[in-house]
């Protein structure tokens, strides 16, 4: 069944304004038959968003508005495609029990969801790590190497794997290789193959669902979905389930490059 659960809306603050109806009706006419809208959660109110417009997650006071604007189109459309409302949740370590709490207030207004990680913790700031090559390679300049920081990464998202974020915590991980982002903008050759596989383990460890994410094939520095092909099989030939996510901000990116990775799913 062709499905793409990884689709952001006209309420992301850093995306576009083109309408739900637009998403639905390409998804329909391109034959797919169900889709996630999972939108930037609202960041927890204690963290202060490291990026200069501070416009990574949706602003708080919308997220009523969104839970009825996709209950809507998902009736409207109901006859045509199957629409699941979502979130799309950062882990940021260190704020654990507000991400919870989060959870366990609108959980049940939930269809789906997926867990990002997006920030990395040093000491007492965050990193927004996939935010320019500059802000990556300063990063890198701080920790020491460019290794340093894509294990960080992973052991980051390791961390969001095994986090007790109670009963409503997303079940699938979301783009688990987006330190690649930066990749050919840095040019260094880092295998992190190993890194990825141990992921990639924990994640079938305890059943969570992969977001094979097609947005990386279309970011000038990285070239690749997230993860890599070779990542995708070694993901499938555990058993872990397949889940295709465009990580459309836009309509033209829906779907985008789901022709190139549809073989693998």
């Amino acid at each position: 069944m062709r499905q793409d659960k990884h689709i952001h809306t006209p309420f992301c603050p850093h995306g576009s304004t083109d309408a739900l109806e637009g998403y639905i009706e390409k998804a329909i006419s391109s034959g797919f038959k169900e889709i996630s809208f999972t939108e930037h959660a609202p960041l927890p109110d204690s963290f202060i968003d490291p990026t200069p417009l501070k416009d990574s997650g949706m602003d708080f006071a919308l997220l009523e508005a969104y839970f009825t604007s996709i209950a809507k189109v998902k009736h409207q459309y109901a006859k045509d495609i199957s629409i699941l409302c979502g979130l799309e949740v950062d882990f940021i370590e260190g704020f654990e029990q507000q991400t919870t709490h989060f959870l366990n207030q609108y959980g049940e207004h939930l269809d789906d969801a997926i867990l990002s990680v997006h920030f990395l913790r040093d000491q007492s700031r965050y990193v927004c790590i996939d935010y320019s090559p500059e802000v990556f390679m300063a990063f890198a300049t701080q920790l020491g190497s460019t290794t340093r920081v894509y294990e960080h990464y992973y052991n980051t998202v390791e961390k969001s794997i095994v986090a007790d974020l109670g009963p409503y915590k997303p079940k699938r991980i979301g783009h688990p290789t987006l330190v690649h982002k930066f990749q050919l903008a840095h040019k260094e050759n880092i295998n992190d193959t190993a890194m990825i596989q141990q992921v990639l383990r924990t994640m079938h460890t305890h059943n969570y669902e992969l977001d094979v994410n097609s947005a990386g094939l279309v970011k000038e520095f990285c070239l690749e979905p997230y993860p890599p092909y070779p990542m995708i099989t070694y993901a499938k030939s555990l058993g872990i389930p397949l889940v295709f996510g465009s990580d459309a901000h836009t309509i033209k990116g829906l779907h985008q490059q789901y022709d190139t990775i549809k073989e693998l799913l």
